[in-house]
């Protein structure tokens, strides 16, 4: 089984010293939301993470859930743990205090999502749908859905899923078959199969409350007729006490690759009662609420995934002996192999990755939080405008590092990591449907391209730009290096954009062969923005911890020495165009 430690103090140092964020700090309802309250709340969480959940992982890896008899039934272990992680109230942490929650921002839930994503990415999905149910409830419903859904919700009795995906439809929801006949009473009954849907069926809840897309009979083809639907598993009575059982079966469950934990369902409606939430033939507009953070989340999923395979990956290089390393002063016959230069080069692209990664995470934790709370109006927008365009890159570029990171440290395991003693091939399993699903990685750049440079609130990626250049005001000598080498390749970047948005107006198969390219440039881009915030703390307090901030400048002179530069191989091999490409003829 994989060893895992929370980095606490990782997330201690973001949390204390990269809060600098004015809009941020003008919050109110989070002031109060000091370093001693996230510390206790971050040690609690590594506790359960490690100690409880953790076990997890290879229980489900081995003992995949299975439906008998019509019952969804978890691998062992996991209901005993669901009944603990509730009674301490983590499904609870960032929900409003109206409903039972505690109100801990996204600054703080966001740590507490990436430690649940290392130590079990299969139960972590039983409760992270729920998150995305209860925001899409708490800001599309009516009070009445929401005083009678949402306090169960956040409890963690009652759980939550997102039902999109059909046989004929995947991304294009637009051909989705499933109807909804509306009743004299206000009511709908749902008809219509869905599949893929995670955490479909299970028995670690009283109730599990669906989200539903669905056409109504007398609404429009195509997505402008698209209606969204509370669908609960059981019926509610009035009271609040679980009814009768409402008209939705399990099907099957998906023999997968990985997150075999997870119950990946085939769900069928049969006249099953639903509630509209929103407006009707507005369904994807609400839907997009639970989507979007979904997609941010799944990014997280590859971070916690990559900051366990390298933990492993440090762990078993110090105590496996093979060859001798170069200017070995050692008189053993071979040395730990974390003394060969290709080694350490690979855990350092694994390190320098991660620890960008969270500090970008946390940076876009607090936009969230400013998009959502902020007083000002004009404020609230700049903020969510950068979200939006964040949301696709940190989706893409967490998921996709989280490929090369587990890959990277199978190799560093050498054939061990190919068995499945060590935990690690899980590890590339389980990732390997992040990229995958919530849009897969090529869909989230070209809705990046196409969608989210430029839109009616304006040039939103020249804003980006210039926000980020804007943060390389710098005084400290020391920290120059580091900003000349992030300055050019903004200037790269910028080339890009210029490329991309001409393309996008007269050649717009050149611009989608180089979406995925755009996107990777942007994201390389903006972890080295994160680093140059770390550096300037580190710079800045270096005397205070002198072994934290050396290691924290030694990492990020690797990410700007060999990882930056792909940027400029993105950009090269995405403006050779694409006719090349589409010319081409299969045989």
């Amino acid at each position: 089984m994989p060893i895992y430690t929370a980095p606490v103090e990782d997330m201690m140092f973001l949390f204390d010293k990269l809060r600098n964020n004015k809009n941020y700090n003008e919050i109110e309802k989070y002031k109060e939301v000091n370093s001693e309250l996230v510390k206790n709340i971050l040690d609690e969480a590594a506790k359960i993470n490690q100690n409880i959940i953790l076990p997890l992982a290879k229980s489900g890896d081995e003992n995949p859930t299975i439906l008998e008899n019509g019952v969804v039934r978890t691998p062992p272990g996991y209901k005993e743990a669901y009944d603990k992680y509730i009674e301490d109230g983590w499904t609870s942490l960032s929900c409003d205090p109206k409903y039972g929650g505690q109100g801990m921002p996204k600054t703080v839930s966001t740590f507490f999502d990436e430690m649940l994503s290392s130590a079990s990415l299969s139960f972590k999905l039983y409760s992270e749908l729920s998150i995305g149910a209860y925001n899409c409830i708490h800001h599309h419903a009516k009070e009445e859905i929401k005083n009678k859904y949402l306090p169960k919700m956040v409890e963690g009795k009652w759980s939550g899923t997102m039902c999109l995906t059909e046989p004929v439809c995947g991304t294009d929801l637009g051909l989705l078959k499933t109807k909804a006949v509306e009743q004299s009473n206000g009511t709908f009954k749902i008809s219509g199969q869905k599949i893929f849907i995670t955490s479909g069926d299970h028995d670690l809840t009283e109730n599990i409350i669906h989200l539903v897309i669905a056409r109504v009979t007398d609404s429009p083809k195509g997505t402008k007729g698209i209606s969204l639907f509370l669908v609960p598993k059981f019926n509610v009575n009035e009271d609040g006490s679980i009814g009768s059982k409402n008209g939705i079966s399990t099907g099957s469950i998906e023999s997968k690759m990985g997150v075999k934990g997870s119950a990946t369902c085939v769900l069928n409606f049969e006249n099953a009662v639903g509630y509209m939430i929103g407006t009707k033939n507005k369904g994807l507009n609400a839907m997009f609420t639970m989507m979007n953070l979904e997609r941010i989340v799944v990014g997280i999923q590859g971070l916690g995934i990559s900051e366990i395979a390298y933990q492993n990956s440090v762990s078993y290089a110090k105590e496996r002996k093979q060859g001798k390393a170069n200017n070995s002063k050692s008189t053993d016959s071979a040395d730990h192999i974390i003394e060969h230069a290709d080694i350490k080069k690979s855990l350092l692209n694994m390190k320098s990755i991660i620890e960008g990664e969270r500090a970008l995470c946390f940076w876009l934790s607090q936009q969230t939080e400013v998009s959502l709370n902020h007083k000002d109006e004009k404020v609230r927008q700049e903020a969510s405008d950068f979200v939006s365009l964040m949301t696709p890159v940190v989706k893409t570029m967490f998921t996709d590092m989280g490929m090369e990171i587990t890959s990277d440290a199978m190799q560093v395991h050498g054939g061990y990591g190919y068995t499945k003693d060590q935990g690690i091939e899980q590890l590339y399993r389980d990732n390997r449907i992040t990229p995958i699903y919530e849009g897969t990685n090529s869909i989230q750049a070209i809705d990046l391209v196409f969608r989210k440079l430029v839109n009616k609130n304006g040039d939103i990626i020249n804003r980006y730009l210039d926000m980020i250049k804007n943060d390389t005001n710098i005084l400290n000598e020391k920290i120059k290096p580091f900003v000349e080498d992030f300055n050019t390749n903004i200037k790269i970047l910028s080339n890009f954009t210029s490329w991309i948005k001409e393309k996008i107006q007269n050649s717009k198969d050149d611009a989608s062969a180089a979406c995925n390219d755009y996107l990777k440039a942007l994201g390389f881009v903006s972890i080295a923005h994160a680093w140059i915030k770390v550096l300037e703390v580190s710079f800045k307090d270096y005397d205070n911890n002198k072994d934290f901030y050396e290691d924290k400048i030694q990492t990020a002179k690797f990410y700007f020495e060999r990882v930056l530069p792909r940027v400029e191989n993105h950009f090269k091999t995405a403006t050779t165009g694409s006719d090349y490409i589409m010319n081409f003829k299969f045989k």
